[in-house]
């Protein structure tokens, strides 16, 4: 069975974040680390080389095949910031008429610049997932 490639490790977010040369979407990745910190109360950790996630779930498919994976997280990409949203859009989409200016896969938010969106909306979206993967998984380890 594949080990899934990215995973939670010890490398520095700090040092990360501060690795980003385009100047908005540095600005962009600490303002979605403040919201994400807030949000949250867990620290940001780093998944693989260019994900920032906060806290962790087991998943369990029919298979058998299982994995951690983060609650929440988002990556700075180098044509825009990727807000995940573990439990999808389905039941938000209420939210993303109101969000701005993005685009979106399955539990992903593309975001080319954080002006381009409500950020209290975008703070919602989070939240709600959020809350849903703490309902769905239960508190975590600490």
């Amino acid at each position: 069975m594949a080990t899934l490639k990215t995973q939670e490790n010890d490398a520095s977010v700090a040092a990360f974040l501060d690795s980003i040369e385009h100047t908005v979407r540095k600005a962009d990745a600490q303002a979605v680390l403040k919201l994400m910190q807030e949000i949250t109360g867990e620290p940001a950790r780093m998944w693989g080389k260019a994900i920032v996630g906060f806290g962790r779930y087991t998943y369990v498919y029919a298979s058998g095949r299982s994995g951690e994976w983060m609650r929440t997280g988002f990556s700075p990409r180098k044509q825009y910031t990727s807000v995940y949203v573990m439990p999808g859009f389905a039941l938000a989409e209420d939210l993303l008429v109101r969000l701005g200016k993005f685009k979106h896969g399955k539990s992903c938010l593309n975001i080319k610049n954080l002006e381009d969106v409500d950020l209290d909306v975008l703070r919602e979206l989070v939240q709600g997932g959020w809350d849903f993967m703490q309902e769905k998984y239960g508190a975590q380890e600490k």
